[in-house]
């Protein structure tokens, strides 16, 4: 069972402790058999020294009390080695990486270390020393990387979100082939003081999640300027896109998509743009053969420098105690000069300069995570040129200074996972976050059944405890509304999590902020079972004279409870707490 941060704070405030829950963690790992995911599993005086550290339980100062995390193994957790997949590099840090000592700060626990491609080196997630960690959907395929273990361990429910690196597509690769959330921060949002580096200039921290909603949260935790990280940058929060009907997509031009003759890949995009389509975005179509050019700099060009530089002291005395497909790779930087640096450089920047329009004429892109899903056997058989392919719509990402975020699609028609990424300019990861919350309900095919419209007033609103059982419902975000000015709402009392409830009044009514979702007749059934007294489901008048289901509260259920109408909303109230 998969269980988000909500379930982990919901049984802490049952009386459950971080150190009987990481216990349990343990023993699933053991039961699930698989020994690459994790190089590195907490001890217990350090469990007891970190769990003593978070104080009493706090959600609300500490928006991550108590929840279990994992962290790639070239990111430093103090009191845990790091080895960047190499035993002969490894070293006991001093301190807390700063993303680490972030998380820590919102109560998180990091309980172990996970496997990767060496030195972060690869894409396929197979490139180690040790054991290599199973895809969590089918053995037979490569886990992706460099991040595996950590996609891994989310996708098996182990932890609620785990620590990646990303410089080539590492944080979105493993992501997509294990059926996951992957955000790929702007450059610099995330620390990445106290990580090993790929290459400094182009590496991010990023975040596997198991629903959007737990990515958003870890993201607000994790981001933040960090003087001593020179590549450390203030985040320009973006807005939400106020209305996602009317957004223009960009997808690869037809006759430049990728798919490496894999039909069912090809179908599945194909399904996932329809669905963008279905709730109104405006899909439309980019030459994409400069965006492939920019992609081949990154490990043909001179980029390849940088991974030489970061280990070039290690790799010069050991060279023998690498990965023999990493060390090929890396040891190339040495053929590099600055001339053909700086030639790179200029080709990098003309190119930017031809793709300007196409960017700035939609507002994100959509592009498939990966061609295809390919086997281990392929990758063993054809290390470098797997890999390669594996990199067709991820590399040209960071060399742009753009974020993304993978979205899971559900499965092809072949059984094998499917994914999309959207990507966007620098500062745009809050409204990749949010376009994510309004459409994950539809992609993986849509659905015919007919639908019910609902307005939600409370804890179900975006970003709220239990906005997550309407995603897991697949229900779709419409857009934000206000009721006619005669309600009344109130904060109901002894509520957990705290809800509000609202009435119809004579007098003395508002107009209460409320937003509309679209579910399937038989969700909207499950829905309406689970709703606690005194809440129930009754029609309400909007403020442009349309009626909707909406949540109604009993006014015997409200007695003593606190008027919160004058704020307008929950949202508004739960902001002045």
């Amino acid at each position: 069972m998969t269980l988000r941060i909500s379930d982990y704070h919901q049984a802490y405030s049952n009386g459950a402790s971080p150190s009987a829950l990481i216990a349990a963690i343990r023993a699933r790992l053991d039961r699930l058999g698989d020994q690459g995911i994790f190089l590195h599993f907490v001890d217990n005086s350090l469990l007891i020294k970190m769990v003593e550290d978070i104080g009493p339980f706090d959600p609300a100062s500490k928006p991550l009390w108590g929840v279990p995390f994992a962290v790639k193994d070239n990111i430093d957790v103090f009191g845990m080695p790091t080895t960047a997949g190499c035993e002969a590099y490894a070293y006991k840090p001093g301190k807390d990486s700063t993303v680490v000592a972030q998380l820590k700060a919102a109560g998180a626990i990091p309980i172990g270390k996970t496997n990767l491609d060496q030195f972060a080196t690869g894409l396929v997630g197979l490139r180690t020393p040790y054991t290599a960690p199973l895809n969590s959907i089918d053995p037979k395929l490569v886990p992706g990387g460099s991040s595996s273990g950590s996609a891994v361990a989310v996708a098996h429910g182990l932890v609620p979100f785990a620590l990646g690196t990303d410089t080539a597509g590492s944080g979105r690769v493993p992501a997509g082939l294990n059926g996951i959330i992957g955000l790929k921060p702007s450059l610099g949002a995330i620390s990445t003081q106290g990580l090993v580096p790929a290459c400094r200039s182009l590496d991010c921290v990023s975040i596997f999640a198991g629903n959007i909603i737990d990515a958003q949260r870890v993201f607000r935790a994790a981001s933040c300027f960090d003087k001593s990280d020179p590549f450390s940058k203030p985040l320009v929060q973006q807005e939400p896109w106020a209305w996602i009907k009317g957004l223009k997509v960009g997808v690869p031009r037809r006759e430049d998509l990728i798919f490496d003759s894999c039909s069912a890949a090809e179908t599945a995009f194909d399904e996932a743009v329809t669905a963008l389509t279905s709730v109104g975005m405006n899909v439309e179509e980019v030459p994409f053969g400069d965006f492939y050019a920019i992609a081949q700099l990154l490990y043909e060009g001179p980029w390849v420098s940088e991974r030489y530089a970061a280990i070039s002291a290690f790799i010069e005395k050991q060279p023998n105690s690498m990965h023999p497909i990493t060390r090929s790779i890396i040891e190339k930087g040495r053929n590099f000069s600055a001339v053909d640096a700086f030639t790179a450089f200029y080709e990098l920047a003309e190119l930017r300069r031809k793709i300007e329009p196409f960017l700035g004429s939609v507002d994100l892109l959509c592009v498939p995570t990966i061609p295809r899903n390919p086997s281990v056997k392929e990758v063993l058989d054809d290390p470098v040129g797997i890999n390669s392919m594996l990199g067709t719509y991820t590399n040209f990402v960071n060399l742009l200074g753009m974020c993304g975020l993978t979205i899971p699609c559900g499965k092809r028609s072949d059984g094998e996972p499917s994914s999309i990424t959207l990507l966007a300019s620098a500062g745009h990861d809050i409204r990749l976050s949010y376009l994510a919350e309004q459409i994950g309900g539809i992609l993986g095919g849509g659905n015919k059944e007919e639908v019910v419209m609902l307005a939600v007033v409370g804890a179900h609103l975006s970003g709220m405890d239990l906005n997550y059982q309407l995603h897991d419902l697949g229900a779709i975000f419409v857009s934000t509304a206000e009721t006619a000015p005669v309600y009344k709402l109130y904060n109901v009392p002894n509520s957990n999590p705290p809800k509000p409830g609202m009435i119809r009044v004579q007098e003395g009514g508002a107009a209460i902020e409320v937003e509309i979702w679209k579910l399937t007749n038989s969700a909207f059934g499950k829905f309406v079972a689970n709703i606690p007294s005194p809440l129930g489901i009754g029609n309400v008048r909007l403020k442009d004279g349309s009626t909707i289901k909406c949540f109604l509260a009993e006014p015997a259920g409200l007695d003593g409870a606190e008027d919160i109408t004058g704020f307008g909303g929950w949202r508004n109230y739960i902001t002045t707490l």
